[in-house]
């Protein structure tokens, strides 16, 4: 029974969020988030230590209801800020669905000492689709305004170092898009593929709870 436990035993470090072994290049201070990670993870491996690390790309909780406006969580309702021109894409994930395929990992022997990338295709989108579903389902357009990336990293200058922080992501997610903008090599599995019985929630249905 002991080998049995120690064959199955798996290591999920808390990641979430982007994969960082892509993030070399990330903004200061963000970076140092990244950075800090890969410090982990280079331990995990040096000692060993199965694992698999989960990059589950943006919660829809924080990403979905605002429709990616910074500072609120729910939808905006005269004008809606576009970063670039709004067509660089990312993925959303209800919460609920990142915990389910997160779990599937536990046991499974192909996300063995490997990254789960969360990529179901139906919630690969970008923040102009994203604001044309919600268009869709209230009925109202929204006044669009285009924020250059110039212009943003120029709003993060006042900023304190928390909110630089994150803003310095938001800025790689929604002008660079760090989540799709890479194929998924031979050390990642993509989770929809692993599990096709998990039916993820499209963002046109979790929009419709701020109806």
């Amino acid at each position: 029974m002991l080998n049995y436990i120690e064959l199955w035993q798996r290591f999920l470090p808390s990641e979430f969020g982007m994969d960082p072994a892509r993030m070399g290049h990330a903004l200061a201070p963000g970076r140092e988030t990244f950075d800090q990670k890969m410090i982990v993870r280079k331990a995990i491996e040096e000692a060993k230590i199965p694992f698999t690390y989960v990059t589950a790309s943006c919660f829809a909780g924080y990403f979905v209801g605002n429709l990616s406006q910074l500072e609120t969580l729910t939808p905006p309702k005269d004008k809606i800020y576009l970063y670039g021109d709004g067509n660089v894409k990312a993925v959303y994930m209800d919460e609920d669905d990142i915990a389910t395929f997160t779990i599937k990992t536990i046991d499974d022997p192909r996300t063995l000492n490997k990254t789960l990338y969360m990529r179901p295709p139906e919630n690969i989108l970008s923040q102009r689709k994203l604001v044309e579903i919600w268009e869709k389902l209230s009925g109202k357009e929204l006044e669009k305004i285009i924020i250059s990336g110039e212009e943003f990293l120029a709003s993060m200058e006042d900023k304190d170092y928390a909110a630089k922080g994150g803003m310095g992501h938001f800025y790689h997610i929604s002008y660079e898009g760090s989540l799709t903008n890479f194929e998924i090599g031979e050390d990642g599995e993509e989770a929809s593929n692993l599990y096709p019985e998990v039916i993820c929630t499209r963002m046109d249905e979790y929009l419709k709870i701020f109806l």
